[in-house]
């Protein structure tokens, strides 16, 4: 396993982190760790990015309007 320091990180910033930390129960240290795993992962398929960023928790819905069927656009001219 490899060591990371992380120097000049501001207090309110180290002060963040403590508090999230606790919330998690786990130590400043894993935390970070976590937070970085999640980061730098990249999503199994793109819905679930979608899903991440854009999803219920975020208090959006959108109501898409209705199209009736239509035929396929023909690309061979």
């Amino acid at each position: 396993m490899a060591n990371l320091s992380i120097r000049r990180l501001d207090g309110k910033t180290l002060e963040r982190l403590r508090v999230r930390a606790a919330q998690h129960g786990v130590s400043m240290e894993e935390e970070a760790r976590q937070i970085l795993r999640r980061t730098v992962a990249a999503p199994e398929r793109l819905g679930e990015l979608a899903l991440e960023l854009f999803g219920p928790d975020f208090g959006v819905e959108l109501k898409l309007p209705k199209h009736p069927p239509h035929e396929p656009m023909d690309f061979s001219k």
